[in-house]
């Protein structure tokens, strides 16, 4: 495994993150395809084994039993001063006044549910899921803050908005003093590469580390055009976020694995890597072949020519996920 500072903070992590929304308690209702304990032990271990510290949740995924599965396997897996562990807030997770948004009512009252779930005193990396229109940023911000100088978060992270909103939030916590945001989860692959008009330079001009979510769109890089998985056919996020027809990019992709001899996800996730502004992605992992494939594609160095090809069947479009 590689390490990496995130950004231009003094936080180690792997270059290789564990997205953890592939596990909670299907039966929340969340998702058809998650994984549970049982069937998330061997992608931990994997973890583990292979050196990736940085775990990534959220307290929507499972509705809230993803934080609790991976709370469980970091104490049984693992220890916690092993795992950088992330989370984040935003979304719905009950009707009253502090179930979600940015206000300061929900940010108190959903990080100490979020460490509740997770067995622990502390997170490594708070993180917004999205932006609030509806609550003042400086609201947010010093509400954020204050949850760094109780020792309930070490670090604090930001996901999925525009570049403008991240550089206001980020200019108004400079303003008074509050703790910026070390990192940017956004979505990018070779399928969205539209972070790269203004979030991307705008991160580096910040020192601010990129965690890209989808790093394969919804695995549609890692295998043939056209072939269906069991998340595919069941997951909504995957139908709303990725609707182009990229039929000639994913045969870019699979010809250059073929003609490697290494499966598609490695070319993608190193077309990823190669990307300065990307500290690590985040990859999902649902069976024991992904977090192998996702190590093995930091050895994965493209040439100029592959890069060009893979580049020049990228069509624009409209960005996606907030």
């Amino acid at each position: 495994m590689e390490y990496t500072q995130l950004g231009r903070s003094g936080l180690k992590v792997s270059r290789i993150a564990l997205g953890c929304m592939s596990f909670g308690d299907t039966s929340k209702g969340f998702t058809e395809w998650s994984l549970g304990d049982d069937g998330a032990e061997p992608i931990f271990r994997q973890a583990v084994e292979h050196g990736i510290s940085l775990w990534d949740t959220a307290n929507v995924y499972g509705f809230g039993t993803s934080e609790e599965i991976v709370g469980r396997a970091i104490r049984k897996y693992s220890r916690r001063e092993g795992v950088v562990l992330a989370t984040k807030l935003y979304f719905t997770m009950h009707d009253g006044p502090g179930g979600g948004g940015l206000s300061r009512k929900a940010i108190m009252e959903q990080i100490d549910a979020s460490l509740t779930r997770l067995g622990t005193d502390y997170i490594d990396l708070y993180q917004i899921h999205r932006f609030d229109p509806t609550t003042p940023v400086e609201e947010t911000m010093e509400a954020l803050h204050d949850v760094v100088k109780a020792g309930k978060a070490r670090y604090l992270g930001a996901s999925s908005m525009a570049a403008w909103q991240f550089s206001k939030m980020q200019y108004t916590a400079d303003l008074h003093g509050w703790t910026r945001f070390v990192s940017m989860q956004n979505q990018y692959s070779l399928m969205q590469r539209e972070e790269e008009r203004e979030m991307f330079p705008l991160l580096d001009d910040q020192g601010v580390g990129s965690i890209p979510w989808s790093p394969l769109a919804k695995g549609r890089l890692a295998r043939p055009w056209g072939e269906q998985t069991a998340r595919s056919e069941t997951d909504p996020f995957g139908r709303r976020f990725f609707v182009e027809n990229d039929e000639p990019l994913v045969g870019v992709v699979a010809r250059i694995a073929e003609g490697r001899g290494i499966p598609m996800a490695q070319v993608a996730l190193a077309w990823v890597l190669r990307n300065p502004a990307v500290s690590a992605p985040i990859v999902g992992a649902t069976k024991q072949s992904h977090l192998p494939d996702a190590v093995a594609a930091l050895n994965v160095h493209l040439t100029d020519d592959e890069v060009r090809e893979l580049e020049s069947a990228y069509t624009p479009r409209a960005p996606t996920g907030f």
